[in-house]
Parts: structure tokens; sequence; C-alpha cells
């Protein structure tokens, strides 16, 4: 739910005339994705209605100096036209016709070979997202080209069912973006960030992949769920439904996601995928032997009344995911700084580095052995994520 709230001014898309650099300034490029509905307005380009089609466009944000921000915030205009000496704004929007076009993007803007993907939450508009992926990709200092998938989402707290559907109408052009970014031979590893109710778009456009195609595709190499608002069998029969061999998964989750929990409320109190306790069985054990890396920002402080935003608003977690996570590398226990409140389950490590003391605020991040093999056991509820193969589903 990281949608703009009341105090900043809204219908920002339409470009500012840069005359000139402001000194400090920085500008992040994207290239954006949607299933929305244009609006047929400069300032909000894309409306929270679904369409048919997928459009493609090229859009450029101005970040404000350093000297002026904070990290993990992002400064929205208070008036409009805004401020780039002082706030975000956006400086280029071009409609991309044709693929051709896009990949010509891509090849201009190329990083190494690595993209960066970010899918939104629930209650976001177009510009929320915009913005939201300019900010993380400035302060994570990612080194990827920025592609951007904004879903239709009506930004409105009573429209969650709406906003449900949208993902699952979403999920094949999602699906086919990926595709073609898998194809691209300049495109080396991709690396996808899903927020909220972004995250079950991403695990059903993967596992539609799996199922067209027998595999995701390898250079999908890492998926990161920032509180993921999954229910857990489900998460549990997507993550399988993959086959063995599945991207790297991090998730980020927190034990007082007020979002989390009303998403559990009107899902019938099934528990979340974000709000588990990841230092608890039997979650430890699962995610072990899932292979999975938990974080947990439960202690973690930010301006976020929600608690459902950490993952961008913590400046020490954005840089993670930047300098870390988006990279593939493997997690320590010198990559937290002790006493920060952030604890971590890091499980299937490449090396075998032994055990760390159990997850603690004083013992940051637990380094789990990978587990031994162990005798085939029938899969049961709750038990899924360790399963190599998928279970079938028994209808009364």
């Amino acid at each position: 739910m990281l949608a703009g709230c009341g105090g900043h001014a809204k219908g920002v898309m339409a470009p500012v005339a840069v005359t000139a650099p402001t000194p400090g300034t920085s500008t992040v490029d994207m290239l954006v994705a949607t299933t929305r509905q244009p609006s047929g307005d400069p300032a909000t380009l894309f409306s929270g209605e679904r369409d048919a089609n997928t459009f493609l466009t090229d859009v450029a944000v101005s970040i404000p100096p350093d000297t002026v921000r904070k990290s993990g915030t992002v400064q929205w205009p208070r008036k409009l036209p805004p401020d780039p000496a002082k706030e975000f704004a956006v400086t280029r929007v071009r409609e991309l016709q044709t693929l051709d076009e896009a990949k010509s993007w891509f090849l201009q803007h190329d990083v190494g070979g690595h993209a960066f993907v970010f899918v939104h939450g629930f209650n976001n508009r177009y510009e929320d997202s915009v913005y939201r992926l300019a900010q993380i990709v400035h302060d994570s200092e990612v080194q990827a080209t920025p592609v951007l998938f904004t879903w239709p989402s009506r930004a409105n707290v009573f429209d969650y069912n709406y906003d449900k559907e949208s993902t699952n109408y979403s999920r094949t052009a999602l699906e086919d973006i990926l595709k073609k970014l898998s194809d691209a031979p300049k495109v080396k590893d991709i690396t996808i960030l899903a927020h909220s109710m972004g995250t079950w778009l991403t695990m059903e456009s993967l596992r539609q992949m799996a199922i067209r195609d027998g595999n995701v595709p390898s250079k999908i190499e890492n998926v990161i769920l920032a509180s993921p608002d999954i229910d857990l069998d489900v998460f549990a029969k997507q993550f399988v439904e993959m086959g063995k061999k599945r991207p790297k998964f991090t998730i980020f989750v927190s034990q007082d996601d007020r979002a989390l929990a009303l998403s559990s409320f009107i899902s019938g109190d099934v528990s979340r995928l974000g709000a588990i306790d990841p230092s608890a069985e039997p979650y430890r054990t699962q995610l072990e032997r899932a292979g999975i890396t938990a974080i947990d920002l439960t202690k973690v402080k930010t301006e976020d009344g929600l608690h459902h935003g950490k993952f961008a608003e913590s400046p020490q977690i954005v840089q993670l995911i930047g300098t870390r996570l988006a990279t593939g590398q493997t997690l320590t226990d010198s990559d937290i700084s002790v006493g920060t409140g952030i604890a971590a389950v890091v499980a299937g490590t490449a090396r075998n580095v032994g055990n760390v003391a159990a997850v603690t605020v004083s013992a940051p991040v637990s380094i789990l052995e990978n587990p031994q093999p162990t005798k085939k056991k029938r899969v049961v509820v709750g038990d899924t994520l360790s399963s190599d193969t998928p279970q079938p589903v028994k209808i009364k």
C-alpha cells in the first residue's frame, strides 16, 4: 500500500521542461509496461481500469540532490509543476509503438546485461509505481536496467477484490514481458522485485511460464518478494509447481504489517506469507529445505504507519537489494550489522558455512547448512515447500 497520500500533488506524469540540469540531481530512466487503460490525460497517462493491450512507455524521473532528501523516501511535489531541486519530477515520457522500439530502448540503456523488474502492490496509481521504482533504483544503486510492470489498481482501499482480480488479469502480460526479456540476447540475467499483491501476480506468472514451457527461464535468477500478500498454502503450491529449476527466492517479512493483517481478515483469517516468523517452526525448517532466504524486518522502524513498505523505506534494506540480492550474492552475517533489528534465515547457501546462533537481534543473520538428503515421504499440507514435484489436487 505505497499509494500517494494526501499532502502532495497528484497527476505528476506531465514532463517538466528542464533547460539545464540542477546541480546534484540524478535521473532514473525506466521502461514501463502496463495493462492499464490510457486515461487520455498527460498528467496521469493511465487509469486504474483494465485494457486488453500492453502499453510500453519510456519514462525518465529526476531525483533531487541527496543533500535535500532522506534515503528511502519519495519527495512528492507539493504543487505543480514540481521543483527538480527539491522534488521528484518526470522529465520525459515517450510512448513506444513497437517491440523494436522497446528493444532499441533497452540497448541504449543496457547496464551489463542485467535487468531489474519491479511489480508494485495493492492500492497504487501509475505515478505511485513510477516514483517508487525511481526511488528504489537510486537509493539501492542497483546496477541493472529498470523495468516497471504496473497493473490496473484503482488505488482505493475499498477496491481490494478488484485489484486482486486485476493481478490475475495481468499475469499473461507479465509472463510475456519476462519471456521477451529472457529471449533478448543482450540480457544476461533478470531480477524481479515484487511487493504486496504484486507478489501474487509474479508467482502466478512464473508458475504459468513453468507449466507452459516446462521451466522458468534460466535468466530469471533472483526473485525478491517484499511483504508478500499470498496465502501460505497457495504459495507452497506455486513454488513447487515451478519445477526443480527455480530462481533464487528471498522474502521480506514483518509480523507487525498492518496491511497484511487486513488482507488476512478479508481472506477469512488465512495467514499471509509476509507476516510469518521465519525463525519459528515449522517455517524455519521448510524455508531451509526449500532454499528460500527470509529476512525479518519486524523490528525495523520506518515512517510507514502500516509497516508495509519497509523494504523500500529502510536505507539499509534497499541497499541490500541493490548491492547483494539483485546480483545473486549469498548473504552472510557480515552483510547486516548487529543491532539493526534485522533478522534473517539464509537457507540453501552455496557454501557449507555451518550454523550461526539462532535468529535473534544480537545475531541478525543465521546461516543454515544445506540439509542432508532424506527419504522421500508423502507430502502433507504445510510441508509442500520441501517437495520437488507437484502434488495432485484432490477434487471432491
